[in-house]
């Protein structure tokens, strides 16, 4: 079965009437979910890749594209901006992500909230995403969403140019930023991918905070002697578990880019004595390629492995929405615009109604519980 969306890095933009259509239906739809769920409830959702990729088919943005994250999240954001509904959202794509500190502060200056948790959490699930998991994905879109009691849920993305695809990740309230932190990650599947946020990685995380507590000088020169088996020869040295092929796991590494430790980075750890991976994530300088670099080092020379399992999830399939106005690029059928102007319509009679009169609506689902598509008309935008 197809993942919910392969997402397929995507150009193009959408047109001024379907942008237009999609603000109103997109505010509706908030309006309605905050009355039914709240907005912890709606926070809880976003989190959801199959409830955010329905919310994306509804709309009308193509099923299978980097866009379907990127588009409908900034439609959501303006909307909560526009509309108090007792959450908003900072963020967003490429330079807006760069923002998103300085508008969660103005978030909480409006729900009363402390900024200072929120800013270090934003920092930190980027940090995640691009460094403790590394899968070939660099982030270029990150969209925070608060509410007025101090919930939170994250969704942000990230490209592989090489292989034209984008991955989605989604978090929401988490507990623990190091060990399957993940509400959800949407995309294709890899063979393997360097998770040290598994709950695998337990072993690793300790071993980890105990060697970058050593000279920095000496973890350089393990490395490098790593750096020479590589090149076909073996070192006078080398603490070698017996059980490790050396070379397939050097490629593995290789596979996911570069290897280069930063020493400030292991500098700062050392002097700020860091004692958890939390504060670790957080250091200045370090990067994706250093953790690399320490990974390396930990199976090698210390016999201490991460996981290698990538953590994507694989929930059912909302293709059906995309049959409720169409899609962007005509899939599975060109946008039904009078059908469009229809349903908003609709939706804007249904916010102004009583309370019980709303919940007459809830046996529409019924219809279409249990229909499925035709399979044939899920082809790729």
């Amino acid at each position: 079965m197809r993942n919910v969306a392969d997402l397929p890095l995507h150009g193009g933009h959408v047109p001024a009437w379907l942008a237009q259509r999609m603000r109103k239906l997109t505010r509706l739809v908030l309006i309605l979910a905050v009355e039914e769920y709240g907005t912890k409830g709606l926070l809880e959702r976003l989190s959801d890749p199959v409830w955010f990729q329905a919310f994306n088919n509804v709309i009308g943005m193509d099923w299978d594209s980097s866009g379907s994250t990127t588009v409908t999240a900034g439609m959501i954001k303006d909307a909560l901006w526009r509309e108090e509904l007792g959450v908003k959202a900072a963020g967003g794509k490429g330079k807006k992500s760069r923002a998103t500190p300085e508008e969660l502060k103005t978030i909480a200056e409006v729900y009363e909230l402390d900024p200072e948790p929120y800013v270090r959490t934003s920092r930190l699930v980027a940090k995640v995403d691009t460094v403790a998991l590394q899968t070939g994905y660099q982030l270029y879109h990150h969209v925070f969403f608060l509410d007025e009691e101090g919930n939170w849920a994250v969704i942000q993305q990230g490209m592989n140019e090489a292989e034209r695809m984008a991955r989605r990740f989604h978090w929401f309230d988490a507990e623990t930023f190091t060990l399957d932190p993940h509400k959800a990650i949407s995309g294709l599947k890899r063979e393997f991918a360097l998770n040290t946020v598994s709950k695998e990685s337990r072993e690793y995380q300790k071993t980890l905070l105990d060697v970058v507590q050593e000279k920095p000088g000496k973890i350089e020169r393990e490395l490098e002697s790593l750096k020479a088996i590589a090149k076909g020869y073996r070192p006078l040295v080398y603490y070698k578990p017996r059980d490790v092929d050396e070379v397939s796991l050097l490629k593995r590494y290789e596979s996911l880019g570069r290897f280069e430790l930063n020493r400030k980075a292991l500098e700062f750890a050392r002097e700020l004595s860091v004692n958890n991976y939390e504060e670790f994530l957080l250091l200045k300088g370090l990067g994706p390629s250093t953790l690399r670099a320490l990974s390396l080092v930990l199976e090698l020379v210390y016999d201490v492995h991460p996981s290698w399992k990538d953590p994507v999830t694989h929930p059912p399939d909302p293709f059906k929405f995309t049959y409720a106005v169409g899609g962007k690029d005509r899939v599975p059928f060109p946008i039904d615009k009078p059908a469009y102007d229809e349903l908003i319509s609709f939706l804007e009679e249904l916010v102004s109604r009583h309370p019980e009169e709303k919940a007459l609506v809830r046996n529409v689902t019924k219809i279409t519980k249990n229909w499925k598509f035709p399979e044939g008309e899920k082809r790729p935008t």
